[in-house]
């Protein structure tokens, strides 16, 4: 098969997917989205002859629009540009998974500094303010008095780009230093670790400790709840434990997996491939 790597910098991630790929035999063509130039109707030269794009841009504003086109060409690629519009979105991420009964924590949207002001205070303090694209924990903040909520607001209604001016406020949830990232595959786990930190924010990417994490059977179900809830594919469901359950904060549709493949005994690009592979035959078998 041929698999079309779509991209803009080659990290250890698509590394090790790339190496994978590769050892089975599968023919790769690395598509660097820098390059290409995206028509309304005849697709780029790179994408002839590809049985299925993946894709692994790192901004996801290319992810999203890319992926757009590559499917109005009619070429199959995973994740679909719906599952990607959903998770790259924070507010429509959340509504989402209340949409499929996953729970999640209690979220208010607001347009005005004022409007935000108030829903900052009846939730109380702390709470979260969290910008509505973004990832890696960038540019949150966890609000602990008026003082900081009106600084913050502040600054967020002066950064210029209209996306700063969309307040995701949201409650916090008290999960004792940790959190959990589940790699899914159409809602079926391939591997779960949990991310330890004495900071707030429990991101690898943050530095925060990881190790492998046994999921139960509530969180095996809120899995394969969250992936449906926002259209399934190769997902990172990201969940919080409470006294009351788990509660899925995010769903992540560029889901890095390199900290998850060192914290777990699975062969996690294997595993990876596998479903991939199964999806090229799939849609293989719809256009034959």
């Amino acid at each position: 098969m041929n698999f079309g790597i779509l991209y803009s910098r080659i990290r250890k991630d698509e590394k090790l997917l790339l190496s994978e790929l590769r050892d089975r035999g599968h023919e790769v063509t690395k598509i660097d989205v820098r390059k290409q130039q995206f028509g309304l109707s005849e697709p780029p030269a790179d994408f002839e002859d590809v049985d299925l794009v993946v894709d692994r841009c790192l901004a996801t504003s290319r992810s999203v629009y890319a992926t757009q086109f590559v499917d109005a060409y009619d070429v199959p690629v995973v994740n679909h540009p719906d599952t990607a519009g959903v998770c790259a979105d924070k507010a429509k991420n959340s509504l989402a998974l209340v949409e499929g009964a996953v729970p999640t924590p209690e979220t208010t949207v607001a347009f005005t500094k004022d409007a935000a002001m108030d829903a900052i205070e009846e939730f109380g303090y702390p709470c979260v303010l969290k910008p509505v694209v973004g990832s890696w924990g960038r540019l949150m903040a966890k609000i602990d008095s008026r003082t900081a909520a009106e600084a913050i607001l502040e600054h967020k209604e002066t950064l210029g780009h209209y996306e700063h001016k969309v307040f995701y406020v949201q409650e916090y949830v008290d999960k004792g230093g940790e959190d959990i990232r589940v790699l899914a595959t159409d809602g079926e786990p391939v591997a779960a670790m949990v991310r330890s930190s004495d900071h707030w924010i429990t991101n690898a990417a943050k530095g925060a400790e990881t190790d492998a994490f046994g999921l139960d059977d509530e969180a095996l179900d809120l899995v394969e709840r969250a992936s449906e809830a926002v259209g399934g594919g190769l997902l990172g469901v990201d969940l919080m434990g409470t006294a009351d359950g788990y509660t899925v904060h995010e769903v992540n549709h560029n889901v890095e997996f390199k900290a998850l493949n060192e914290a777990t005994d699975v062969d996690v690009p294997a595993r990876v491939v596998d479903w991939l592979e199964t999806r090229a035959e799939q849609e293989q078998e719809v256009s034959a």
